[in-house]
């Protein structure tokens, strides 16, 4: 049986007249990292602080066990099982990388030895011991961020929350942030990670949720969620008029491009269906000048589970190609 870091049933919290969390359940197995998605101020953030013990639920909020510990019966048992790295850094610009360290350290309690040891340990694992006696004003954003995560791991916690960590970073940095969580994970940390890159949750989460007015809307996969929303489909694009009209006239359910020469086919990309369409173009003598699948992405899904309405796939990223 699968231990779980967390869960948390009908989690709720409203300010004033504003409902913000509306009976959210959460679970999530050790080992592995879960991904809550949402629009701005759907409530994430207020969610790692509700878990993270910095602010409390309402009434009528049931349990909630971080670690094995019961938030509301033992939080300081909590407190020690996690690590937290929010949406804006808690770097001081004021010291160096070290300093900073060797601060969490303290606030942590570890004798001067150790700490000095798990800071030094910590720099190098994170490619910051050329810097690390520089001021982190000094530091770039990527390197800020990993600072701050190196020092949210200075307990040793099992439990990250990761609030929206790459935030502002650009690719190259964001891709190191991904390897540093994964290699987090593969060390048996659990990362609760809220984003607003689809690509970061879809890249990195085993599970991801996706909060709306106050709820989750869905929850699963990145392949289960992607399977909700319809707009899959095969693109034929021909240069040949007569084979177009010929594929057109005779395949079913196409949606025709005459200026571009191309049908739009509904599909699921399964090899089933690619292998049945092959074999017609085949045996009609029509021959395709390129055949592409597109399948929905987690752009359609999040915009489709935010709004409503299911949107066909604009964005969906052409999955494979044959010319």
């Amino acid at each position: 049986m699968t231990n779980l870091a967390i869960t948390a049933n009908g989690l709720r919290k409203s300010y004033g007249d504003k409902v913000v969390l509306d009976g959210v359940d959460l679970t999530v197995p050790e080992g592995t990292i879960f991904s809550l998605l949402g629009p701005n101020g759907a409530g994430k953030t207020t969610a790692v602080k509700i878990l993270s013990t910095l602010v409390s639920a309402d009434p009528g909020t049931g349990d909630i066990r971080i670690g094995g510990h019961d938030l509301a019966t033992d939080p300081q048992a909590v407190r020690a099982a996690i690590g937290v790295t929010g949406q804006f850094s808690a770097v001081d610009g004021l010291i160096t990388g070290e300093e900073n360290m060797l601060l969490m350290a303290d606030l942590h309690h570890l004798p001067r030895n150790e700490g000095r040891r798990t800071a030094a340990e910590l720099l190098e694992r994170f490619d910051l011991t050329g810097a690390a006696k520089k001021p982190a004003s000094t530091y770039s954003g990527g390197m800020r961020r990993r600072l701050d995560i190196a020092m949210t791991l200075v307990g040793d916690p099992r439990i990250i929350f990761l609030d929206e960590p790459t935030t502002g970073l650009d690719p190259r940095s964001r891709h190191t942030m991904w390897q540093i969580i994964r290699e987090l994970v593969s060390g048996g940390v659990t990362v609760f990670l809220t984003t607003q890159y689809l690509e970061e949750a879809d890249e990195l989460a085993d599970r991801i949720a996706v909060l709306n007015d106050g709820k989750i809307a869905a929850e699963g996969t990145a392949a289960e969620l992607k399977r909700l929303i319809p707009g899959g489909h095969v693109r034929l694009r021909f240069t040949d008029p007569a084979a177009y009209q010929t594929a057109a006239l005779t395949l079913r359910e196409t949606t025709r491009d005459d200026e571009a020469l191309s049908l739009q086919i509904p599909s699921d990309g399964s090899q089933r269906e690619l292998r049945s369409l092959l074999d017609w173009l085949d045996s009609a003598g029509v021959e395709a000048d390129e055949l592409t699948v597109h399948t929905p992405d987690l752009d359609d899904v999040f915009f489709a589970l935010t709004t409503g309405a299911n949107i066909p796939s604009q964005s969906a990223q052409s999955k494979e190609a044959v010319r």
